[in-house]
């Protein structure tokens, strides 16, 4: 697919759909400003600004990982209510966008200030659930292994994602991201089912905490590890969501064809898990370099060229074998 950038106008439409997953055109857009018509939109502009373009009740998943306020590159420090607030009024645009039937998911970290750490997930929980008149189905927790390490406390190494919804009537599917079972050939010993499988053979429920254990046992725990260094993913955000996260996200909630919308979309991750599985995806950033990395990514995932880490895929686990896995002289001996 040929890169296209804006042109005076500040829309730029792709015409090319010979990409496996786009029945529609493509709009990248200079000015935070909704464009009807297309399957994938990547917008330059603020977040709250553009969603007010946004007609009511077009998203059936609306997902992002906000900015923490921790002051990294890419963030503008702010006490800590004033952030609140900010974030209060790009929700409730969210809440007016997502369909009745739709949900939206809010993954958060931790503000830390001065060495005091809040989660925001209680706080958001406080906007989304009391302010905004959402309801909380699940608080997932995303484990992951790698990050800063911390001097005076104990590393963080998980995050939340907030799932809630509009309503009581929600799409939900869980066929396409059940998990293996542990014990698969188990089967009912007596009573009405004796001899039947006691488990559903497409695999089981994932719950609600989504990590990486080393351990060939426990595979059907939700392998996704964050993007670090060495993640096939990586670009030069500083915090990026691996697609895998949000794919389970945007399969279990939403329909082919469905709109999915991230209003803090870096880039692009959350549109490349819409647009790999048949959805059509809107995102918005106000870093110009993260909206060209993104419309670069997607253009890439069109063409079958996206670097990212496969569905599903285990964590490479180290042998003890590898040079960095060596025990250096400078610890000196265990035990």
């Amino acid at each position: 697919m040929e890169r296209l950038f804006p042109q005076e106008d500040g829309v730029t439409e792709v015409a090319d759909n010979s990409g496996p997953h786009s029945s529609g055109p493509i709009a990248i857009t200079s000015e935070p400003q909704f464009t009807a018509g297309v399957d994938v939109l990547a917008a330059h502009g603020d977040s709250l600004e553009f969603l007010k373009t946004v007609p009511s009740g077009l998203a059936r998943l609306i997902v992002a990982s906000p900015p923490y306020n921790m002051g990294k590159a890419y963030e503008d420090r702010l006490e800590l209510d004033q952030y609140l607030d900010d974030q209060l009024a790009v929700l409730t645009e969210c809440v007016r966008v997502l369909d009745s039937t739709g949900s939206l998911c809010w993954e958060v970290g931790n503000h830390v200030d001065s060495g005091e750490v809040f989660p925001l997930d209680v706080f958001f929980y406080d906007i989304l659930k009391r302010k905004l008149g959402l309801k909380l189905r699940n608080r997932i927790v995303w484990s992951f292994e790698h990050g800063l390490h911390a001097r005076k406390r104990f590393s963080g190494r998980y995050e939340v994602v907030l799932w809630f919804t509009k309503g009581d009537s929600y799409v939900f599917n869980l066929d396409p991201v059940r998990v293996p079972q542990k014990y698969p050939g188990i089967r009912y010993y007596k009573g009405p089912k004796q001899g039947q499988l006691s488990g559903n053979p497409l695999g089981k429920n994932p719950g609600d905490i989504w990590q990486f254990l080393s351990s060939e046992w426990d595979r059907e725990i939700w392998d996704i590890p964050n993007v670090k260094w060495n993640h096939p993913e990586k670009t030069f955000h500083p915090s990026q969501f691996p697609i895998e996260l949000v794919e389970r996200l945007v399969l279990a909630l939403t329909h082919p064809g469905d709109t999915v919308l991230d209003p803090y979309m870096g880039v692009g991750s959350s549109l490349l898990a819409a647009v790999l599985h048949g959805r059509k995806a809107i995102g918005v950033d106000k870093t110009q370099a993260y909206v060209d990395q993104a419309i670069d990514r997607i253009a890439a995932a069109f063409g079958a060229t996206v670097r990212r880490r496969p569905f599903g895929a285990s964590k490479y686990v180290p042998t003890g074998n590898e040079k960095v896995a060596q025990r250096p002289v400078e610890c000196g001996k265990q035990g």
